[in-house]
């Protein structure tokens, strides 16, 4: 089993930066992939942004420029950074974690930008 904490959302005006932090502890063995998904009112989950090891990254074209993956693996952390925001970015935020065998995902935290 692994279990994946989030922290760091909030609410920030347009143009701002917001940095996301989760924390993964468990049987970490197996997750070969750690990213950021995200989910608006209305509308289906999407990929945010996934790293598979160092320089080894993949983003979604909305965010590409903007957002920043990284992974700490003696902290077992990935974080994503989050710079120029914009309304559309507003969404529930879950960390995601990749094994061959099963998905994890984070309980989400709340990323709102205000125009």
């Amino acid at each position: 089993q692994v279990q994946l904490v989030e922290s760091g959302g909030g609410l920030v005006q347009a143009g701002g930066s917001l940095r996301l932090a989760c924390a993964a502890s468990g049987n970490m063995f197996s997750i070969n992939v750690m990213g950021w998904y995200r989910q608006a009112p209305g509308k289906q989950r999407e990929l945010v942004a996934t790293a598979t090891g160092p320089g080894n990254t993949n983003y979604a074209d909305s965010v590409k420029d903007r957002f920043t993956i990284s992974r700490d693996n003696a902290k077992n952390t990935v974080y994503l950074q989050m710079n120029s925001l914009k309304p559309e970015d507003t969404a529930v935020y879950y960390c995601y974690a990749g094994s061959p065998f099963r998905n994890y995902w984070g309980q989400g935290t709340q990323v709102t930008v205000s125009s």
